[in-house]
């Protein structure tokens, strides 16, 4: 480690075979908790690298568990988190819109950690019980056409890090993995970046990987398509900064998006929102993301017929009926 260190201390970045290996002395304990913590505030002042992000999450997935999917075509749709904006969880109810509109959604995530309400909050908070057995997985997959993937019982390194990331109260590129480490692999993803530079990041990371990708960030630091500001999409296809006018929607205001206070307030938008009691800018803000899902499965569609397909999917009530189904499964 006092290499690395002293690498870092001299303006050097580190190779994906470095960070691989930090990653797996990690989990074998071999650093302290102060090397740790020297590592990752190196690297975060610095900025993380392609091949230093790319090289931890080798790590991650070879000591995690691996489920195996290869049999379908999922989509997992997350925001790296850490905006600072505490939203009702939109991606989570996007989430379930997409898989009312048909396509399949391996979803992944957690409790929420600079929000009052994370995915995992938001299900258990409906009596979801999280696994990781594959059997069940692909049974709520099959049947629901959603499962769900509770992070921490997945990538177990992460909880070498934890303690340090803690107590360091600052965002590190640990923050940044959790979307890369889903443990099907999904075929596709819709990544919410926070700024433009996560995005550039999160972008090149997907090039390297060689999947299906869009990765979002609106202009007013959103991780998701807020409606509150002009966003800007790229996927394997097109570069492209859109308004919400060019989804057919409406601007939006910061507060008609807030997540309340606590996570019961959070549950309940999140619920009103599948049942169709919420709010136009609630709804909307859920179809908008929802409809850039359904265009990375989908590139043949248009963004208007994205859009058309996320709206009749909610407003129909399969979005709320994939719900039920799903907690009907995995509760």
């Amino acid at each position: 480690m006092k290499q690395y260190l002293l690498r870092l201390i001299n303006g050097e970045t580190l190779s994906q075979e470095d960070t691989h290996q930090i990653m797996l002395n990690i989990v074998e304990e071999k650093y302290n908790v102060q090397q740790i913590a020297a590592l990752l505030m190196a690297i975060q002042t610095r900025g993380a690298t392609v091949a230093e992000m790319l090289g931890f999450r080798q790590g991650l997935l070879e000591t995690g568990k691996y489920i195996n999917l290869e049999d379908y075509n999922t989509l997992d749709i997350v925001g790296t988190g850490g905006d600072g904006k505490n939203t009702f969880n939109i991606s989570t109810c996007s989430a379930f819109v997409i898989a009312g509109a048909g396509y399949k959604v391996s979803k992944h995530g957690n409790g929420g950690s600079t929000s009052v309400s994370g995915a995992s909050n938001v299900l258990e908070g409906h009596g979801v019980k999280f696994t990781a057995d594959e059997e069940q997985l692909k049974r709520s997959l099959d049947e629901a056409g959603i499962c769900y993937f509770h992070a921490p019982l997945f990538a177990y390194g992460m909880k070498f890090v934890g303690p340090t990331r803690k107590a360091l109260a600052v965002p590190t590129c640990f923050n940044l993995l959790g979307p890369f480490v889903n443990p099907c692999h999904p075929k596709n993803s819709l990544h919410g970046t926070a700024n433009q530079s996560q995005l550039r990041l999160y972008t090149n990371i997907h090039q390297k990987l060689g999947d299906n990708y869009g990765v979002i960030t609106s202009y007013d630091g959103y991780d998701e398509i807020s409606l509150t500001s002009g966003f800007k999409i790229c996927t394997n296809y097109f570069e492209k900064v859109l308004t919400p006018v060019d989804l057919g929607l409406k601007y939006v205001k910061q507060e008609d998006i807030y997540g309340g206070e606590t996570a019961a307030d959070a549950m309940k938008i999140f619920d009103s929102v599948l049942d169709g009691t919420a709010t136009e800018a609630q709804k909307n803000v859920v179809i908008a993301n929802a409809a850039c899902g359904i265009s990375v499965m989908d590139a043949n569609l248009s963004m208007s017929d994205s859009v058309e397909k996320a709206k009749e999917a909610l407003e129909s009530g399969k979005a709320l009926e994939v719900f039920k189904k799903f907690i009907e499964i995995n509760s």
